[in-house]
């Protein structure tokens, strides 16, 4: 089994036709990034379609990826990109698989 996360990134479609510029505008502030920043739907799809069927990811497996690249560890107060420290501490993985089991338990 193979399993990795993605962030398609942020793709201007018809589901946000109902929320105000300026509310755009301020997710795009907490986020910190720019106004430019949108995807097409195509481009929103393309790390999804690598992970899915391209034979450059294969046997790679517990990877969190973007903009079709394995993504780098976050950087405090930078871009809010990357993957969360937390996200690569196996001290709180073990954690996370022990809840889940417990929780399966019951």
């Amino acid at each position: 089994i193979t399993v990795n996360a993605l962030h398609p990134g942020g793709i201007r479609t018809n589901l946000q036709r109902h929320v105000t510029e300026a509310d755009l505008q301020r997710m795009r502030a907490m986020a910190r990034v720019s106004a430019t920043a949108w995807k097409t739907t195509e481009q929103g799809a393309a790390t999804s379609i690598l992970l899915a069927a391209s034979p450059l990811v294969d046997g790679v497996t517990g990877r969190y990826f973007e903009d079709c690249n394995q993504a780098e560890p976050h950087e405090d107060g930078g871009p809010n990109r990357g993957v969360a420290a937390h996200a690569l501490d196996p001290e709180s993985a073990a954690r996370l698989w022990q809840v889940s089991l417990d929780t399966l338990a019951r």
